[in-house]
């Protein structure tokens, strides 16, 4: 270990086995009842829940512990409109001309279409952005390393975050989303990464009736 770099004891609770177990069933059983929504209520959603749940996914690992991401909470009524028009420009280009009908027919048992209505009436979206680099305050160039791994990580620690909180959350992902970063003010070296739409869900929303993998086709134990 260099003398240079500094280390701290690790803070860790020890659990027993039984507990150990309890609270993994537990996590499960609540990540369990997550589904993506695409009917939000427009009720408000106080700014701390989304504080909150954005400096969790700020707790993920990265590259280096580079953190080479950067998230823009959006509730402007305005800004949201221009990303909801910007969006389906991209979508209708989608569904109309890029998808092939192998892509169209597996997105349609989720009833999706170029209409993203909830892009306005959702109270806040989260833009996820990725950094290939940064610049430092003398004007340097400092690359980073697992970007895309590093943020996809921290996207899953937002969405369980947003979930733990009482909240619903739906991955957006217009194909390209270089608006984003225009809409938004971002650098250049900022690549889009995701866009989130978060709140409540509306009192009539419904979910498509589908079915995850079970245990036994994503786990093999050698």
């Amino acid at each position: 270990m260099s003398d240079s770099h500094r280390f701290v004891p690790l803070q860790y609770q020890a659990k027993t086995g039984q507990e150990l177990i309890d609270c993994s069933a537990q996590f499960y059983e609540s990540m369990r009842q997550r589904r993506t929504v695409r009917n939000f209520s427009d009720t408000p959603v106080p700014l701390q829940l989304i504080e909150n749940a954005v400096a969790a996914a700020g707790t993920a690992p990265s590259g280096a512990n580079q953190q080479p991401w950067h998230f823009v909470a959006v509730s402007d009524a305005d800004t949201k409109r221009k990303i909801r028009v910007a969006a389906e420009i991209e979508e209708r280009e989608l569904y109309e001309r890029r998808a092939s009908d192998q892509w169209l027919e597996a997105l349609a048992p989720l009833g999706t279409n170029a209409d993203k209505p909830f892009l306005e009436t959702a109270p806040w979206l989260i833009a996820v952005f990725g950094q290939k680099f940064t610049i430092d305050a003398e004007g340097r160039k400092l690359k980073h390393y697992y970007t895309q791994e590093s943020v996809g990580i921290a996207t899953g620690i937002l969405i369980t975050a947003l979930h733990q909180s009482g909240l619903v959350a739906l991955t957006h992902t217009p194909s390209p989303m270089g608006f984003l970063r225009e809409e938004l003010d971002r650098p250049i070296h900022e690549k889009p990464f995701l866009l989130l739409v978060v709140g409540y869900p509306a009192d009539d929303a419904m979910v498509p009736d589908i079915d995850k993998k079970p245990l036994g086709d994503i786990l093999s134990i050698r």
